[in-house]
């Protein structure tokens, strides 16, 4: 008895803690519609990011350039400790001695002219910066239609995983019909046998539509840079509200716009540019650099601490002689004075060492190798090549748009071909379950008309997001908003 009861307790807790983690899960499962994992998409996704980095980096390089016009100024301190001879402050001498020294300067510089590389340099910089721009909605671009076929694919295989749900059940119909039938000797075990393996093929085309389901969310999680971990369901939108899909386009129409707002060709058109710029900046190296400078300088001698002279000594009257007669006393006649020394000062010597200089600078290029021409010259190459890029990318687009043009029309009529084979498939299979419930049809021909109701039913539901995605397609190339 009090085992029962120990039983009884342990299955409620069991039950209570199933009951609490299902609503747990059922709390935490996120519902994503189509606007929040594109918006997540362009909020999270580290590609984005990356390409805004380099962004950055253009920006930092445009400041740089304009920077580069005001003036440059260093200052260059150094001190140091000499050894060896040298000569005796004051005196026509040398001797071994250490010596403490400081020099002091500082220079700047300001370009007055450059061959226009300066300016250039920053109209060049802008385009990049505009090109990194543009490509950063690229990215964007490129994830949002990711995204849209993602979650579009995600339905599709939604409905396939609800089509095949449908087919085992019709399947597991058709089994116990069959097993009752073999049990009353109306039909035979390989009846049986067929029975069996429609279940079996159902039962395959569930676990195969649910792995791409689970494969797809799995990629729409990897485009938001969310945790794997995350569980989230999509929000279905009623696809069949969708009845003014537009399928005939004006091929000319769609291609002008495109070429107008499309990033690629925003980014060839820019990256051209850009290398039309390079030309101006390597011609630059053509002209001569003028160039206005300024100079102070100043320095420190320990050896001269004590050269600075502070006075004379007082002349000496020297007799050199007597005058024969008189005996009157010869003196000299120029007396010398000699220099007196004092202490040297580190800010006396540092006054009185001040120099400074102005002046202007002229450098001519003459001769360098060839290496301004060689620049030139790959310049123009350059440029030469990104006039082909961007031709290329407008021919590009203009195929793809023409190509996206067809597809969506030759959706719109597979959608209405998959939706008339699906109904004849339907109600053909409806009579054959008939038939075969009264013992009109043998197993093989049931089968058969099943399979081809389940292939009919998911060749139109693949039709049918075809041809949404494929209007999108074309939404997205006139620059329309995505949605469903």
């Amino acid at each position: 008895m009090i085992q029962k009861i120990f039983t009884s307790i342990k299955i409620s807790l069991i039950c209570l803690i199933t009951l609490s983690f299902g609503a747990f899960t059922a709390q935490a499962q996120q519902v994503i519609t189509l606007q929040q994992a594109v918006a997540l998409t362009l909020q999270n996704n580290l590609t984005i990011k990356q390409s805004k980095v380099t962004e950055a980096l253009a920006a930092q390089d445009v400041d740089q350039s304009k920077y580069n016009l005001l003036p440059q100024i260093s200052a260059s301190p150094s001190a140091g400790y000499g050894f060896g001879r040298s000569q005796i402050a004051g005196a026509f001498a040398y001797a071994n001695q250490a010596t403490f020294n400081v020099n002091a300067s500082a220079a700047a510089s300001f370009t007055l002219f450059q061959g226009g590389q300066l300016r250039n340099q920053i109209i060049e910089n802008k385009l990049i910066l505009d090109a990194d721009k543009t490509a950063t909605e690229k990215v964007k671009n490129d994830l949002l239609l990711n995204v849209v076929v993602d979650y579009l694919q995600i339905l599709t295989n939604q409905d396939l995983v609800t089509a095949a749900q449908n087919q085992i059940k019709i399947a597991h119909i058709t089994l116990d019909r069959t097993q009752k039938s073999v049990d009353s000797g109306n039909q035979t075990l390989a009846d049986l046998s067929q029975a069996k393996a429609g279940l079996s093929t159902a039962e395959l085309n569930l676990t195969t539509a649910q792995n791409q389901v689970a494969s797809n969310i799995l990629t729409l999680k990897q485009y938001m840079e969310m945790s794997p971990d995350v569980d989230i369901t999509i929000e279905r939108p009623d696809i069949s509200k969708l009845t003014d899909i537009k399928t005939l386009f004006n091929n000319t129409e769609v291609i002008n716009t495109a070429l107008s707002i499309n990033p690629d060709i925003k980014l060839a058109e820019l990256q051209q540019k850009s290398y039309e710029q390079q030309i101006k900046i390597a011609k630059g190296n053509y002209y001569p650099t003028l160039s206005l400078y300024g100079n102070l300088a100043s320095y420190y001698s320990s050896a001269l601490s004590n050269s600075r002279v502070v006075g004379v000594t007082t002349p000496a009257v020297q007799p050199i002689g007597v005058v024969t007669g008189s005996g009157a006393v010869v003196n000299t006649i120029d007396p010398v004075s000699n220099p007196i020394y004092g202490p040297y000062s580190f800010s006396r010597q540092f006054n009185d060492n001040f120099q400074q200089s102005v002046g202007v600078s002229l450098q001519i290029p003459i001769f360098n190798r060839f290496t301004s021409r060689t620049s030139v010259r790959k310049a123009k190459l350059n440029y030469e090549y990104s006039v082909i890029s961007t031709q290329l990318a407008k021919n590009t687009l203009s195929k793809t748009i023409t190509q996206a043009i067809l597809d969506v029309q030759s959706a719109e009529k597979s959608y209405i071909s998959a939706q008339q084979t699906y109904q004849a498939d339907k109600d053909a299979f409806n009579i054959v379950q008939q038939r075969y419930n009264v013992g009109l049809v043998n197993s093989l021909d049931y089968n058969t008309s099943l399979t081809n109701y389940s292939k009919a039913e998911s060749d139109m539901i693949i039709a049918k997001y075809t041809l949404v995605f494929r209007s999108k397609v074309i939404d997205y190339y006139l620059g329309n908003p995505i949605q469903l």
